[in-house]
């Protein structure tokens, strides 16, 4: 992984990892949303491993808003290395950098992993903004979760 490199994608690029970004976010109109204003970066060692989308939510907050790594990758670091990229790309830039996600046993340990710490919950997120139930790790998944890291 020494070698990983994190290209950044063009808007025209972004849906052709089209797979990932589903991975982290299964409806489309939901992606669609971020994509077009948000910023793609997609981390690269020998194949696509991991992508992600971030938006500039004023306040000196920028937001995660789409992160995914490959199925057979996880549990490597990839996305952890996402994360350090982000921060020392946005530094002196930004005061923070949140995400949001389902309490899911297996996205919050991997943010509070990456030095994020949970500041406030939108209750029935899920319930609200998506068409169907959305299960994730046999749990189903009602309000977003924010967590969010100093940079």
């Amino acid at each position: 992984m020494e070698t990983a490199l994190v290209r950044i994608y063009k808007e025209l690029d972004k849906w052709k990892h089209r797979h990932l970004l589903l991975l982290a976010d299964e409806q489309e109109s939901m992606v669609e949303k971020y994509l077009a204003s948000g910023t793609m970066y997609v981390l690269e060692d020998s194949g696509v491993k991991a992508e992600c989308v971030v938006t500039d939510e004023g306040n000196h907050v920028l937001e995660i808003k789409n992160i995914a790594v490959m199925p057979k990758s996880q549990g490597y670091g990839y996305g952890k290395k996402l994360i350090g990229f982000l921060v020392k790309q946005y530094a002196g830039n930004y005061d923070y950098i949140q995400g949001g996600t389902g309490d899911s046993p297996l996205t919050i340990p991997f943010y509070e992993h990456c030095g994020f710490t949970r500041y406030d919950v939108r209750k029935n997120f899920f319930l609200d903004n998506y068409d169907h139930v959305i299960v994730e790790g046999g749990k189903q998944l009602v309000d977003m979760v924010l967590l969010h890291r100093k940079i």
